[in-house]
């Protein structure tokens, strides 16, 4: 398999088929709870000489929620939490991309839109600035990030007390994206071109 590493700035488009985001949350303070996107995009310009000039951006649609409960799907759909009828995207918009600890490892910081509200949070990412050649001949790279937010911060405020203390749903969401790019149309010309002079 060969291994393709990244020249300068390219721009990779997300693979939806293979891309998925995810969240999880406590019901009634000892289980946990899962759901996901099904509908996404996502665009990341990559630089790997300085990732400070790269960015990314992803588009959820809310309204793919997927919990495995079509009664709470319907109720996440809801005003009472991200209101798709009036708010049908989730966005996340990269600002800042700076190295953390470890091989391939960032922390990138941006504007996370959700429930029409706009609010600055950052992820830990992972993404290595390599791809392999896939059998059908595109260049594929994987990326990925998780964080915690509080949802209250973007006015999902739903809640109910529970008579011996605490509340049915947790205020801190985990969220994380598993992301699967292939190089735009330049992005693999650049890439043919890096391959011919070695």
């Amino acid at each position: 398999m060969l291994a393709l590493f990244l020249a300068a700035a390219v721009e990779l488009q997300a693979d939806p088929a293979h891309s998925t985001a995810s969240f999880t949350a406590k019901h009634l303070m000892v289980t946990t709870v899962r759901g996901e996107f099904s509908k996404l995009s996502s665009t990341l310009s990559w630089d790997k000489d300085d990732p400070a000039k790269s960015a990314i951006t992803v588009t959820i649609d809310a309204a793919s929620i997927d919990t495995h409960n079509e009664k709470r799907d319907a109720h996440l759909k809801s005003a009472d939490f991200f209101d798709v009828q009036r708010c049908p995207e989730i966005t996340f918009k990269s600002n800042k991309i700076s190295k953390a600890v470890g091989a391939g490892k960032y922390k990138v910081s941006g504007d996370l839109t959700m429930r029409c509200v706009t609010k600055p949070a950052t992820f830990d990412a992972e993404f290595e600035g390599k791809g392999v050649k896939a059998p059908w001949g595109a260049t594929v790279y994987a990326a990925s990030a998780s964080g915690k937010v509080k949802r209250s911060e973007w006015g999902l405020n739903w809640n109910k007390m529970l008579e011996g203390g605490g509340v049915v749903l947790s205020d801190e969401i985990g969220l994380d994206v598993e992301l699967e790019y292939t190089a735009s149309p330049t992005a693999a010309k650049k890439e043919a071109q890096v391959e011919s002079k070695k």
